[in-house]
């Protein structure tokens, strides 16, 4: 049962306190390393926003730039927003082969899915490199069917894997082989993907924000960017003429610099930089420049009392990841105590890009993770559920992030992860840290992901009012596939809408 747990955006998440707490007894001194911004500054690169993406593009601006000077915004503490609340599963990208091949080709999409693998074990590598405990374990990851509706999901992704020579990445399991890894009277068949690992997520964002500052990355927390180059995001209104939004381009030499403006409680702010990057994921959805690209959408996750006899019980002791194969799937994964993570992506849409109390205060969010996990598990009815939280994902038309400049201006780009950033990010942090200082025989910049922009989506209120319409619909029809009851020709064909206007989202 939930209880008294509420998730709340006053209150940090499990893994953010723990790591804050950890952190505070070994050195309290970085408390107040990363003081507000206040006047101005200059900076070879200034980056807006203080999760994976932007903490990542500063590590390596401080490998590939070393003399450069790097200064980091951030509205509220590194590793506050979704890199301190999501799930903590560095997964690869063999699932997504199929859209990746559609949208690259065969050579392209390996290359890609290549480089998520490689940065799911730079982490692991990075945090023993750094001394940090962030429970980093490669033991894979599951995807099962827990309805016959489900059933088969994986299995284009499976072919194209062995199709490429890649059929070790991502292989089918039988009932018999996924019980084998975990029981459940539910999950049916499903895949294995070898190659992911779990981690403490709020542990890597603070362990990186720590090296930065060792690094002599100057890192402004509690400090709002109101303005980029001219231009103010929704919540504060238009100011002076919108720039030019034109297909994405490398930006050219000599350009003028950024301008960017901030606010604090410790006064008003300015940077100005050479080039700016702009990591703020979700949030980017609120400025003129990105919104369109972007629908924001809330997660929760609810976290079980430690039961380790009882994951014995069940034989889910190897550490696995394990998803179901809905579309507001279900993902879970256990701890080192022996807790149960489960979180669920049927949440709420963001209207015009705001993060609102729909993405940190949602109780009805909560209680459906909960029933996910009661449902998945019946034998773990009468386990307590001791914490819940939420936050918000971006997403793109075609599930996939965006790497990209603005045309004509040394302002760079990436979000859309689409609530699988935590081994994406590392492979977009070196993408927009060789933009940023134009390293044009970086390996990074070669991958197709870079420079292609996804589908824009409808303006509001009609992306609001769609995307709330089609979540409904797709919570209603996966209620009823659960139950195995029969779902109307209406209520399908909504859910079907997305993909029919040549969106990569929605169902079948």
């Amino acid at each position: 049962m939930l209880g008294g747990v509420r998730p709340s955006a006053e209150r940090r998440s499990w893994w953010l306190r723990e790591a804050l707490a950890a952190e505070a007894a070994t050195a309290p001194h970085l408390a107040a390393a990363a003081p507000p911004l206040r006047g101005t500054t200059t900076a070879d690169v200034v980056i807006l926003g203080g999760g994976y993406t932007g903490l990542w593009t500063a590590y390596r601006l401080t490998e590939i730039a070393p003399g450069a000077r790097v200064v980091l915004l951030e509205s509220d503490i590194c590793g506050g927003g979704p890199s301190g609340r999501n799930g903590g599963f560095a997964t690869g990208w063999w699932d997504e082969l199929p859209t990746l091949i559609h949208r690259h080709g065969e050579a392209g999409a390996v290359g890609i899915a290549r480089a998520i693998d490689e940065a799911v074990d730079s982490l692991g590598s990075w945090t023993e490199r750094h001394g940090v405990d962030a429970w980093y374990r490669k033991a894979g990851t599951i995807s099962a069917s827990a309805a016959p509706a489900q059933d088969g999901g994986w299995l284009e992704a499976v072919e194209a894997c062995r199709r490429v020579g890649e059929g070790a990445a991502f292989m089918a399991l039988s009932p018999e082989e996924v019980r084998a890894r975990v029981s459940s009277p539910v999950l049916r068949a499903g895949a294995f993907m070898p190659g992911a690992a779990t981690l403490q997520p709020a542990v890597l964002a603070r362990a990186l924000r720590r090296v930065l500052l060792e690094r002599g990355v100057v890192i402004h927390e509690g400090t709002t960017v109101t303005e980029l180059d001219g231009e103010r995001p929704g919540w504060l209104g238009a100011v002076g003429a919108a720039p030019r939004r034109a297909p994405t381009g490398r930006a050219g030499p000599a350009l003028r610099p950024v301008r960017v403006r901030t606010s604090s409680a410790a006064g008003n702010g300015q940077v100005t930089a050479g080039a700016a990057v702009v990591a703020l994921n979700a949030w980017a959805a609120a400025w003129p420049r990105f919104g369109r690209r972007l629908v924001t959408w809330s997660s929760y996750i609810v976290l079980t009392e430690p039961i380790p006899d009882r994951l014995a019980d069940i034989g889910w002791t190897g550490g696995e990841g394990l998803a179901d194969a809905r579309f507001t799937l279900h993902y879970l994964r256990t701890t080192p105590d022996g807790r149960i993570a489960i979180g669920g992506g049927g949440g709420r849409a963001g209207f015009g890009g705001r993060i609102g109390p729909a993405f940190t205060d949602d109780v009805q969010s909560t209680v459906r993770a909960a029933a996910g996990l009661r449902r998945l598990f019946p034998s773990l009815r009468d386990v307590r559920i001791e914490d819940a939280w939420g936050g918000p994902i971006d997403i793109t038309a075609d599930h996939l992030p965006m790497f990209a400049s603005a045309p004509g201006r040394p302002i760079h780009f990436g979000h859309g992860y689409s609530g699988n950033g935590v081994a994406p990010s590392v492979v977009g942090g070196r993408i927009l840290a060789a933009l940023a200082v134009e390293a044009v025989d970086d390996p990074a910049l070669a991958l197709p992901l870079v420079g292609v922009l996804p589908r824009a989506f409808p303006p509001e209120p009609f992306r609001y009012g769609g995307a709330r319409v089609v979540r409904e619909a797709i919570v209603r029809r996966e209620q009823l596939e659960e139950a195995e009851e029969p779902v109307g020709r209406i209520l399908r064909e909504v859910t079907r809408l997305p993909k029919r206007l040549g969106y990569h989202l929605g169902m079948d």
